[in-house]
């Protein structure tokens, strides 16, 4: 079978590629071998995909049917395979390969580099199907499962590091379009405060959102794809706040449906509401710059407009 990339992945993974970067290429020689090392059977790519790996629904050599997910170094899968780990499925898709513990998480196995097997979900049905309350409820359930102690003497990135790198990019975007420089210069202000006393450090997914929650077999909802960075709550929750931000910005009360959003996920999780109000400030322009710096012109006006309602 061809492993191609979809264009989806294709299409992101080239906004954000360092020079030389040629891992697209070998991708499908990587799926090829990944299959063959683990004597799986290909049913198909899951289309249109992710934005950062290839994602291939496959059986196991006694029929049970599987995902292989193959990502380049830059997306983490290493840090994705320590966290699924120490979750063992209790919230989080079940990872399916044996890992050796090692110093500060788990490694995978002889050949595993970049590649997960995982268990099989419902790919195609994600608590972004249902209605909108009943969505952001069962997501932030789902959530809740994830926010556990890291383990002892972990490796993961914080919010103050992943976020330290963000505004760098961030300022050097106000500083090419003027005209969001106010935005940027609440946003980075926000987040010095939000640093200066964060209420707990747990594990946390990082890009948590309703895509992210699939439908299961062993659960009824699971979450998948997570980047994950120890840090407090709200900077996890704060995502969240704005999904479905295309149907956000297109409603007249739109500002005050988001406002209150804040205060119900907050009340909900028991996470202080200025401080997910920070963060979802915060996250919110920097993904509005980042777009805009990869010519993504229309996610950059929504998503900048949406945190000027914060």
């Amino acid at each position: 079978m061809a492993f191609e990339p979809p264009r989806r992945l294709v299409r992101a993974l080239g906004e954000t590629a360092p020079e030389g970067d040629d891992w697209l290429e070998k991708l499908p020689g990587l799926a090829r071998e990944a299959v063959e090392r683990r004597e799986l059977t290909v049913e198909r790519v899951q289309l249109p995909g992710g934005r950062s790996s290839l994602v291939v629904l496959v059986r196991r050599a006694d029929g049970t049917p599987a995902v292989l997910k193959l990502a380049p170094p830059r997306a983490r899968p290493e840090s994705e395979r320590v966290a699924l780990a120490h979750w063992g499925g209790r919230g989080a898709v079940q990872l399916l390969e044996p890992v050796s513990e090692g110093a500060g998480g788990a490694e995978g196995s002889e050949g595993s580099e970049g590649v997960l097997l995982l268990e099989r979900l419902h790919p195609d049905v994600s608590v972004r199907t249902l209605p909108e309350a009943k969505a952001l409820l069962e997501a932030a359930g789902t959530l809740r499962r994830l926010w556990v102690d890291p383990p002892e003497g972990h490796v993961f990135e914080t919010v103050a590091e992943r976020t330290g790198r963000q505004a760098k990019a961030m300022r050097a975007g106000a500083d090419a379009a003027p005209e969001v420089a106010p935005l940027v210069d609440a946003a980075l202000s926000a987040r010095e405060e939000l640093l200066d006393s964060p209420p707990e450090h747990r594990l946390l997914h990082g890009t948590f959102r309703q895509s992210k929650v699939l439908s299961g077999d062993r659960m009824p909802w699971l979450a998948v794809g997570p980047d994950p960075v120890v840090g407090e709550h709200a900077f996890d929750l704060a995502r969240l706040v704005r999904d479905r931000v295309e149907d956000l910005i297109a409603q007249p009360s739109g500002a005050t449906t988001t406002r209150r959003r804040v205060r119900r996920l907050a009340e909900s999780l028991e996470v202080d509401r200025d401080r997910l109000r920070g963060w979802t400030l915060f996250r919110a322009v920097e993904s509005g710059v980042r777009a805009r710096r990869v010519g993504r012109e229309r996610d950059a006006e929504l998503l900048l407009e949406f945190a000027s309602w914060l």
